[in-house]
């Protein structure tokens, strides 16, 4: 098959929302009708035994939350899938906002009853001004929740799209009878099944007075409300929704297979090939011969039992292969790659090679940075990979001094992954861990236990940004590191960092000491 054919064949996409929207129950059931999987796991249940694929950390089987974007690719009607299932909690929304510099479109999972939330209005706002191609799915109709034309309204307003439906759910809660898909003018009846995938009854005529039979009285009070949406919704252009301009959405209930198959057979027939995109040099075509690719996700202990750390990374051009060797662009070295993998979230099956849109694992012994760029060996940097500045801080103290070299390769390993940052207190040579969110440093103590066997104890600092320093005057900068010696730190990368314990102390040392340049990224 040619490189064209194989760009063509490919859909990779990020399902986004906020907690508990059924983001993770949405995916398992895509994996079972694309065959992936031959039962769905559930997110929180004491029936089903088995847990969802994607969350397969252990800390995330216990909570019952996503803590890391989970890669997940199989094949459907001849068309190969990337999913990339993110975390909901706003606490991991670094992950979600890099993942979403990987995919080519979007779906965003909306809960019938809460409508749009705070988390998902966020991670929308990134995808329109990626001018990313959106689908949303209203889930969890089984259950009461807001009127259908309500939910519409409010994804106007609050997440500034405009919508068009290609679904349209027959009741809610209780009373819920199935959807009519008005992208395909059919009309699916489904049983509650949570496990496996149930056929439905086809229905081609909404006017067809045999409609009655299947859905009894709501039939005049679908066929009102199809006549409605006829009326004041646009009619869906697939290019207006590739450009990001008109977002179609679906009804459904994914743990009850409701709609599923119906946005997922609508998202193969709509959804973007693969894209190109820019780097800091020129715009790279995914059609173009030689490989390139970027790093846009770091993740260590995969395998517990063989403490590997991959690197995720997003095929932008031409055809990746297994063995040959690529230029490291920041390291400015060749190096090859004897067992590339694909992944099914935490499984993984060596690959010999992979095209635009596909992601693929490099095994990693420390390598790489989110961000990184491989080439055949063109000079080129992929630019958008978002950094971020951390806003919380803690000491971080060995529980166990025994474990200290075990202590020191998780901190390590961890925060390469880039959800928190590491620095070392340059007077006191303490290590202080900085992240977006609360919940990191329960993951980050979790993980240091179960993957590291190393236990640690967070002690309170009162920290309010860091900032990395640079200046051409090296007696100021001298000067500066004396005076605020007890708030001077390193980096990972030994480079100096203030600690700044309020915006006061902030702003007199920009003030004093104008020849400093203060950095509020570590890429600068």
């Amino acid at each position: 098959m040619s490189l064209i054919q194989e760009i063509k064949r490919r859909r990779t996409f990020a399902i986004i929302s906020h907690p508990d929207a059924g983001k993770t129950t949405l995916t398992e059931k895509l994996l079972l009708f694309g065959g992936a999987i031959q039962v769905a796991g559930a997110v929180k249940s004491n029936k089903i035994t088995k847990t969802a694929t994607s969350d397969w950390m252990e800390i995330e089987r216990q909570r019952g939350i996503s803590v890391a974007t989970s890669v997940m690719g199989f094949e459907y009607k001849d068309l190969k899938i990337n999913i990339l299932d993110t975390p909901g909690h706003q606490d991991f929304a670094e992950d979600t906002f890099r993942t979403l510099t990987a995919v080519d479109s979007v779906i965003v999972v909306i809960d019938v009853a809460k409508g749009v939330e705070p988390q998902t209005e966020k991670l929308v706002k990134v995808c329109r001004m990626r001018k990313t191609p959106i689908i949303v799915f209203i889930n969890k109709l089984d259950r009461p929740g807001k009127d259908g034309f309500e939910l519409l309204d409010e994804i106007e307003q609050k997440l500034d799209l405009r919508v068009t439906p290609l679904s349209w759910p027959i009741n809610m809660g209780p009373k819920f009878k199935g959807v009519y898909n008005i992208f395909e003018q059919s009309l699916y009846l489904f049983e509650a099944n949570k496990q496996r995938v149930e056929k439905g009854v086809s229905f081609d005529d909404i006017n067809n007075p045999f409609l009655v039979q299947y859905i009894g009285d709501d039939a005049a009070t679908l066929r009102e409300e199809i006549s409605l949406i006829k009326g004041v919704y646009p009619e869906f252009e697939v290019e207006e929704y590739l450009k990001g301009e008109v977002c179609p959405v679906f009804f459904g209930s994914a743990l009850n297979n409701f709609g599923v198959k119906e946005l997922l057979d609508c998202f193969i027939h709509i959804a973007p090939t693969p894209v190109g995109r820019d780097s800091e040099e020129r715009h790279v075509d995914p059609e173009e011969e030689a490989f390139t690719g970027f790093v846009f996700k770091i993740h260590a202990n995969m395998d517990p039992n063989h403490r590997d750390r991959i690197a995720f990374v997003r095929v932008v051009s031409g055809k990746f292969e297994r063995n040959k060797p690529y230029h490291h662009m920041r390291l400015n070295r060749k190096i090859k790659f004897s067992n590339p993998t694909a992944f099914m979230a935490q499984k993984k099956s060596i690959v010999d090679e992979m095209f635009p849109g596909d992601i693929v694992g490099l095994y990693d012994a420390g390598n790489f940075k989110i961000g990184d760029t491989l080439t055949e060996g063109e000079l080129l940097r992929y630019k958008g990979i978002p950094s971020f500045s951390p806003e919380l801080f803690r000491y971080v103290e060995n529980a166990d001094p025994m474990k200290s070299k075990q202590l020191a390769k998780g901190l390590d390993q961890l925060t390469d992954e880039g959800v928190a940052q590491l620095f070392t207190g340059k007077a006191t040579g303490r290590k202080i861990i900085g992240t977006v969110g609360a919940l990191q440093f329960e993951v980050i103590q979790h993980r240091l236990l179960h993957e590291y066997a190393a236990s640690c104890r967070f002690e309170h600092i009162t920290l309010y940004k860091t900032a990395w320093i640079t200046s051409n005057n090296k007696v100021m900068l001298e000067d500066f590191k004396a005076r605020k010696s007890s708030y001077i730190a390193l980096d990972k990368e030994g480079r100096d960092v203030f600690l700044a314990d309020s915006p006061y102390s902030l702003q007199t040392a920009m003030e004093k000491y104008p020849d400093i340049r203060f950095h509020f990224t570590s890429e600068f």
